[in-house]
């Protein structure tokens, strides 16, 4: 069983976000030039430098859990490959949310339910913590934050309708994005992605 974190309190798939990261990527920008691009050229067009540095950290964070090729996918790719691409990367980097993917959405898939409940992600923490004693606590505010993010991503990689009435998608992985986890034998992603009948 993976340790989790609460590592999505900031953000869910930012995806165009992502794309401009793996862009630095692939050139191979790290150190003062990553700083530089970040903070004083404000790639990403957050308004705050802080608020750059998390997005584009976070971002550089779950696409280093993959290689190069998936990273020119979400460079290159369309919208919807970029997205499975990224919500990929998400998965592998933040197991909370996989999990809750793997178990929860396809169990409500499987019972043909047509609607996800918010009750359904918090029962789903609390289970968490008493599987995992050593999983850290969390505030409300982290609670919430985690719960909304979670929702979020689900929406932007469609399988939910939106994030007010929740209801129930069958989404299909780009074929692209699942035949680079086959050849990387990522059988926990592909495992987490592949939950919809």
């Amino acid at each position: 069983m993976p340790t989790y974190t609460a590592n999505f309190t900031k953000c869910s798939l930012i995806v165009p976000e992502s794309r401009i990261v793996a862009d630095l990527l692939l050139q191979g920008v790290s150190g003062k030039e990553w700083d530089r691009q970040i903070r004083e050229l404000n790639v990403l067009k957050k308004r705050t430098a802080n608020t750059s540095m998390t997005y584009a950290n976070l971002a550089r964070s779950r696409l280093q859990t993959m290689d190069a090729e998936l990273w020119e996918l979400v460079r290159d790719g369309s919208v919807p490959v970029a997205t499975h691409a990224v919500l990929a990367a998400t998965v592998k980097f933040s197991p909370l949310f996989g999990d809750f993917l793997r178990t929860v959405v396809r169990d409500q898939f499987r019972r043909f339910a047509t609607h996800l409940e918010l009750r359904h992600w918090d029962n789903y923490i609390e289970d968490c913590q008493r599987a995992q004693p050593r999983m850290p606590a969390l505030s409300d505010s982290s609670r919430t934050k985690l719960r909304q993010n979670a929702m979020r991503m689900l929406d932007e990689a469609g399988f939910i309708e939106n994030t007010r009435n929740l209801r129930l998608r069958s989404q299909n992985i780009e074929p692209v994005v699942l035949r680079y986890l086959q050849h990387r034998q990522e059988h926990y992603v592909l495992d987490c992605l592949q939950v919809c009948p």
